[in-house]
């Protein structure tokens, strides 16, 4: 990561901020984010998403993972399929509330995680992606601390501790391929935040 980039991730100190600097990193703005290949942007199947997922991010969902509905014979000659779906960091309640009861309202899978000092929730992972009908993906499940330490690298102490108490929310389409692609035109109706 540039030291121009590193500086700037190192002084976001709300979600706000990392939301913003997400964004940012998804259109173009930025070159690096923490915990992805250094100088090196969304894979090319997330172009389309971009605008939505940034919205997301500017709104207090911070996108950390995202795929489009797929089906089809890859490279290898297997057949794939892919369930469109987002996870990413929610540290405001109600926010969560909203976006919960939207993915429950048009049927999405979702998955809820997060650490507490006392207890937390840790969902099961959801799998959103498979070859020849073998799971090869999932997105959610088990986090922990040590985890986020290397997914949020370089950020402020303080914004950590933000990041490491908020909630990871993943919420996946209930089918594998374009027909799961109602997921974004939820969001996408819903002004980004259901």
């Amino acid at each position: 990561m540039s030291r121009a980039d590193s500086r700037r991730w190192r002084a976001a100190r709300t979600p706000a901020d990392l939301g913003d600097l997400m964004a940012l990193w998804l259109e173009g703005g930025l070159r690096s984010r923490p915990g992805y290949e250094p100088h090196w942007g969304p894979d090319d199947e997330t172009t389309e998403l971009i605008p939505t997922l940034a919205a997301l991010c500017r709104t207090g969902y911070i996108t950390t993972c995202s795929q489009p509905g797929l089906t089809g014979t890859g490279a290898n000659g297997r057949w794939w399929e892919q369930r469109a779906a987002v996870t990413g960091l929610v540290t405001d309640e109600a926010l969560l509330a909203r976006l919960l009861r939207s993915a429950a309202d048009a049927g999405m899978n979702t998955c809820v995680n997060h650490l507490r000092r006392r207890g937390g929730r840790q969902g099961q992972p959801i799998v959103v992606t498979t070859c020849d009908g073998l799971a090869v993906t999932a997105f959610g499940g088990r986090i922990r601390r040590a985890d986020l330490a290397l997914e949020w690298a370089g950020t402020h102490p303080r914004l950590f501790a933000q990041i490491a108490t908020g909630t990871y929310l993943t919420i996946a389409a209930p089918t594998y391929g374009t027909t799961g692609q109602t997921l974004w035109r939820t969001f996408n109706e819903g002004a980004s935040a259901p």
